[in-house]
């Protein structure tokens, strides 16, 4: 059976200056993103695009949303298996390449989830390819999601 899933979140510029967008230089990329019920997150473009580094930008939130799909499917997949996942962290990373339009596109990211467990390290590794077929946002890009996980066990048993 196919369910189907709607998911629904502002966007509210904030970056007019005072003059709009006269001119390239003439406002900020600054905006929220919203859920209701939920903290907003402040957003930008990314520095190199006239952004503020302090806030999130639509790039990171794209790797950052894969990393966090491929955890969650993946700690569900060791919860059902009896694996014991004592600490997850994962330092994800993604490539742009620019057009020369000026456009561009994401080419790859990769994740590099290192995890602590209890259980057989084997199967542990194992269960994020399974992770990485069941992610929802893995499932929807059109580029490769690359994992290289790190697991090592719990000495302390």
């Amino acid at each position: 059976m196919s369910r189907e899933h709607n998911y629904r979140v502002n966007v509210i510029w904030t970056g007019n200056t005072g003059s709009g967008t006269s001119g390239y230089q003439a406002y900020k990329r600054d905006h929220e993103i919203s859920v209701v019920g939920k903290p907003p997150i402040p957003g930008s473009s990314d520095p190199k695009f006239r952004g503020d580094a302090a806030r999130y930008n639509p790039e990171e939130l794209l790797v950052a949303a894969l990393s966090t799909c491929h955890m969650l499917w993946y700690l569900h997949l060791c919860a059902d298996a009896g694996i014991v996942v004592e600490s997850y962290e994962d330092r994800a990373e993604g490539t742009m390449k620019e057009t020369t339009e000026g456009g561009g596109r994401f080419v790859s990211v990769k994740l590099r989830p290192h995890v602590r467990v209890i259980g057989s390290i084997e199967q542990a590794e194992a269960l994020h390819q399974r992770a990485h077929e069941l992610c929802f946002i893995a499932n929807s890009v059109n580029f490769p999601v690359e994992h290289e996980p790190a697991t090592e066990p719990n000495h302390q048993v």
